[in-house]
């Protein structure tokens, strides 16, 4: 079980934020092309979905390795996964707030740095850019020790 105080989150959180505010966007090699660090990323690893916040040992976790995450991307030459699908987008649209259904693709990068094992997920939709969308430090194992690259839905994780 992870242990922090109100006062470390809080700490972890500010200094988070202020690094993911000067980072802008990250050339990928695998792309060839910028991935943008917008601020759907980061309502992303404090927010699962909509006006429905992720419990804080998870925040903690994602927000105190979000450093890692543009380093992950830089030196990503090589994707671990793949999924397209189709979703809803909250986007406000004429001034007021609509769901729109959009065609989205979700690469996985995984990246061991400092002994540590990374998963960033980049989120690109359809005509849109690719954006930084999560950073999930040491997934799971399954009992026979093949890793879980894709353990579960990469818009919630």
């Amino acid at each position: 079980m992870l242990e922090f105080t109100d006062a470390r989150f809080e700490d972890v959180r500010r200094r988070a934020e202020e690094h993911y505010q000067r980072v802008g966007k990250i050339r990928c090699p695998y792309f060839q092309e910028p991935v943008h660090f917008s601020t759907d990323g980061l309502r992303h690893l404090l927010f699962k979905t909509w006006n429905r916040g992720r419990p804080r040992q998870d925040q903690f976790m994602r927000l105190r390795y979000l450093a890692v995450a543009p380093e992950v991307i830089r030196q990503s030459r090589t994707v671990q996964g793949i999924l397209e699908t189709q979703e809803w987008e909250r986007r406000k649209r004429h001034g007021r707030w609509e769901r729109l259904l959009r065609a989205v693709t979700y690469y996985e990068f995984v990246a061991v740095l400092d002994s540590r094992r990374f998963k960033v997920i980049v989120k690109q939709v359809l005509g849109g850019e690719r954006q930084f969308w999560s950073l999930i430090p040491h997934w799971r194992q399954n009992p026979f020790g093949p890793r879980f690259l894709h353990d579960g839905d990469p818009a919630l994780d």
